[in-house]
């Protein structure tokens, strides 16, 4: 694996996000590319996210897929409201190993008041990794304390 951290930047358009909490600061760093409503997630997957086989780790790609969608939820609604998984189904379709650059591409299907829709493709290298959808509950946006902690 590359030493991802000269030798593997990260894309253009990416920045990095300050928000997911404390799990998401240990699997990350996590980067964000908005234009527009199309919204992607993105990490680079280390040596830390393999399973014994050398290939990132199932649960570690559905916790991306799963905090990328409620990320992107929130992203996509400016913050007004935050959002916690009612529902998740992911699909595993490739393997993404050390050094890959993982971006997830959410869709939003639909924030109503009480649920919100959305799914992700997760793409590495070209390659379609994992196919997720989720129902989210919406709740009350974060207060201002819990953003400036990152959340």
């Amino acid at each position: 694996m590359p030493a991802c951290d000269e030798e593997c930047p990260v894309p253009p358009g990416f920045d990095r996000l300050q928000r997911g909490g404390p799990y998401m600061a240990a699997l990350g760093p996590l980067y964000c590319r908005r234009a527009g409503t199309a919204i992607a997630i993105g990490m680079r997957i280390e040596a830390r996210h393999v399973n014994m086989r050398g290939i990132a780790h199932g649960g570690m790609l559905a916790s991306l897929a799963d905090s990328a969608l409620g990320l992107g939820l929130a992203l996509f609604c400016d913050g007004r409201h935050s959002f916690v998984t009612a529902s998740l189904s992911t699909d595993f379709l490739d393997a993404a190993r050390p050094g890959d650059w993982v971006e997830a591409h959410i869709d939003v299907q639909r924030i109503g008041n009480r649920m919100a829709f959305a799914s992700c493709l997760l793409d590495a290298g070209g390659r379609r990794i994992l196919r997720a959808s989720g129902v989210f509950a919406v709740m009350p946006p974060l207060a201002p304390e819990q953003l400036a902690a990152g959340y």
